[in-house]
C-alpha cells in the first residue's frame, strides 16, 4: 500500500497531491487534519506601529457608527443591490475581530463579538449586511463571512485563553454545515426566504483551514475538505499566469470567470498558502509584481491587465501571503506600497485612513484589509 501511494503522488503531481494524499488516509480511517500556518508577525518588528494607530483611529472616529463598521465614509439612500453608504456588512464585524484577536485586545474583541451578533445573528447563519436607514437586516449570509467570524473565536480563544469562544466558534460551526453545506460541498450563501443555497462556489471562499473548525464527525469533515481544496487547486489558470477561475458551477461542473479580480486571486492564493498549498509560480508572480508596483486590479485568463487599478487591498492580501509564508520580502515590499495609499493630511476628513481624497470616498474593506495587514 506505501509503494502504491507513493507512485500515486508522484504521477498525480503538484496540484493533486494533498487531495489524493488526504482521500488516501480518509479511508484507511486515519485522522489527518488540516494544519493552518500561522502569520510571522513582521508587522511586530517592521515600523509600522504608527500607520496602524493612526488607521484605526481613522476607523474608530469617522467610519463607525453604533451598528457597526460603515461600507463607506459617503452615506447613500442605502437602497442599491449592493451595500454602500452607511450600510454595515458582517465580512467587516468579522475583520475587526481577528484585528483585536490578534492584537491582543479583549475587551475590543468582546464589544464588537456582541455587536456583531446584535446585528447579524439569525438563526441560519449571519445576515451578510444591515441597512440602519432602512432598518434592513438582510436575510442571506455569506459563508465566507461566517467562517470569517467563526476563526475569530478561535483566534480569541487562544489569545485570551478561554475556551468558551473556542465553544461559541463550534456551534456556529454546526449551523454552517447545516446550512451552507450541501452533499460533502460548501455553497456560497443559503437564503432563508426559500430555503435554499445556490448552485456555485467562489474559490476565494474557500478557506480550508477554518473549515476543520467545524464540528462534523472526521469522514464529513474529511470529505468536505478534500472536495474543497480539489476545486481550489484544479482552479490554477496556468503558470505563465499564475492566478485562480472566480467560481465552481455545481451544476454544469464547469470554472466561471467574466475577469480574473486580483482581490479574489489572492485571497484563493492566501488561503492555500495558509495550508501549504500555495503554488510556487503564483508566489514568485506575486513577488515580481509587488516589487514593480505593478499589481493591477482586474487580469483577462491570459494575464493581459484590464485596468491600472492599484487598491489597497492588494498589497494588503500580499503582505498577508508574504507573512504566512515567511517571505519578509514581499511582506515590507507590499507594506511600502501599501503605505502609499494612507493619508498624512490633518486637514483631510480622510487623515490616517485609505481611501480618494478627490471624491471623499473610503471603503471598509479596503481600511480593515490594511488593519490586518499591519497585524500580520
Amino acid at each position: 500500500m506505501r509503494i502504491f501511494r507513493n507512485l500515486l503522488l508522484i504521477s498525480l503531481g503538484l496540484i493533486g497531491t494533498y487531495v489524493i494524499y488526504y482521500l488516501i488516509h480518509f479511508m484507511q480511517g486515519d485522522t489527518l487534519s488540516l494544519q493552518r500556518q500561522p502569520s510571522s508577525q513582521y508587522g511586530q518588528t517592521m515600523q509600522v506601529t504608527e500607520n496602524r494607530h493612526q488607521l484605526i483611529g481613522f476607523i474608530n472616529d469617522k467610519l463607525t457608527s453604533r451598528h457597526g463598521v460603515s461600507t463607506n465614509l459617503q452615506d447613500t439612500d442605502q437602497k442599491s443591490a449592493a451595500a454602500s453608504g452607511h450600510e454595515v456588512l458582517s465580512e467587516s464585524a468579522g475583520l475587526l475581530m481577528r484585528y483585536y484577536a490578534l492584537t491582543g485586545q479583549k475587551d475590543k474583541f468582546d464589544e464588537q463579538w456582541q455587536q456583531a451578533k446584535l446585528v447579524f445573528d439569525t438563526p441560519y447563519g449571519f445576515s451578510y449586511r444591515y441597512s440602519p436607514k432602512q432598518n434592513k437586516q438582510y436575510p442571506m449570509n455569506a459563508i465566507v463571512d461566517d467562517l470569517r467570524i467563526i476563526r475569530a473565536l478561535d483566534e480569541a480563544s487562544h489569545a485570551f485563553e478561554s475556551k468558551s469562544y473556542r465553544m461559541e466558534a463550534e456551534g456556529y460551526g454546526k449551523r454552517v454545515y447545516q446550512y451552507n453545506v450541501v452533499n460533502g460541498q460548501m455553497r456560497d450563501f443559503y437564503d432563508p426566504t426559500y430555503q435554499l443555497t445556490n448552485s456555485f462556489l467562489t474559490l476565494c471562499y474557500i478557506d480550508a483551514a477554518s473549515l476543520e473548525l467545524i464540528p462534523v464527525s472526521r469522514k464529513k469533515k474529511a470529505t468536505l475538505e478534500a472536495s474543497m481544496l480539489q476545486i481550489a487547486q484544479e482552479g490554477y489558470l496556468s503558470d505563465s499566469f499564475p492566478f485562480y477561475q472566480t467560481r465552481y458551477d455545481f451544476n454544469s461542473k464547469n470554472y466561471q470567470s467574466e475577469g480574473i479580480n486580483t482581490v479574489e486571486s489572492l485571497l484563493t492564493i492566501l488561503n492555500l498558502a495558509e495550508v501549504k498549498l500555495a503554488q510556487p509560480a503564483s508566489i514568485q508572480y506575486i513577488k515580481a509584481q509587488v516589487k514593480s508596483g505593478t499589481l493591477y486590479g482586474q487580469y483577462d485568463r491570459n494575464g493581459k491587465p484590464l485596468n491600472e487599478v492599484r487598491s489597497t487591498a492588494i498589497y494588503a492580501i500580499s503582505a498577508m501571503i508574504g507573512s504566512v509564508i515567511k517571505d519578509q520580502e514581499l511582506y515590507a515590499d507590499s507594506i511600502l506600497q501599501m503605505n502609499e495609499f494612507q493619508n498624512h493630511d490633518p486637514q483631510s476628513q480622510l487623515n490616517g485612513g485609505f481611501g480618494d481624497v478627490n471624491a471623499v470616498q473610503a471603503y471598509s474593506f479596503d481600511n480593515l484589509m490594511a488593519l490586518l495587514a499591519y497585524s500580520y
